[in-house]
């Protein structure tokens, strides 16, 4: 992340200049994008230190703005504000995955007794569940520990519904529908 400093109407002591690059790195936590800019003008006006940030990565364009009577107070006042638009901006995102992965999956169990019958088989009962994000290793751990011949999970590596099954020889097999 780059970070660029600009002081107006105050010379800057060294100390301030250290700790306002070490306070300001921790956005980074923040930020994969390690082309992200973070432009800090720091301003004194009479008795008024003012802070303005701006944030600019792929997709993420914030900025935040603080005023105190003392300039190391005004930086932490900012970059709190700062990481708190930062952390609501990720629960969004995380937010939004979470809505996505929620794939509810409906089984019909069909019943062959009347094969007899030209109607064909017949749907004698239905469930419906909420498939649980897993490895397809954690996936066949589970259907070894259930009774079932399948288990319709989301695959946690493809965020696809796949479905993983025993096969006759005691191997498990993998449907995966694929984009």
């Amino acid at each position: 992340m780059n970070i660029s400093f600009t002081f107006k109407n105050f010379e800057p002591s060294d100390h301030l200049k250290g700790y306002a690059q070490k306070r300001f790195e921790k956005v980074g936590k923040f930020i994969a994008d390690s082309e992200a800019d973070l432009q800090v003008n720091l301003l004194v006006d009479k008795f008024r230190h003012k802070a303005d940030v701006i944030l600019n990565a792929d997709s993420i364009h914030i900025s935040a703005y603080e005023e105190s009577e003392d300039m190391y107070s005004t930086i932490d006042l900012v970059l709190d504000k700062l990481e708190a638009q930062l952390r609501r901006m990720r629960e969004k995102i995380k937010s939004r995955s979470k809505q996505g992965r929620g794939s509810k999956v409906q089984m019909n169990f069909l019943s062959y007794e009347d094969i007899a019958a030209e109607e064909g088989p017949t749907i004698v009962g239905t469930e419906t569940y909420e498939a649980k994000p897993m490895s397809v290793d954690e996936a066949a751990e589970q259907l070894n520990t259930l009774d079932n011949e399948f288990l319709v999970f989301l695959n946690a590596d493809t965020e696809d519904v796949n479905v993983i099954y025993k096969r006759k020889n005691g191997d498990y097999g993998l449907i995966d529908p694929g984009n």
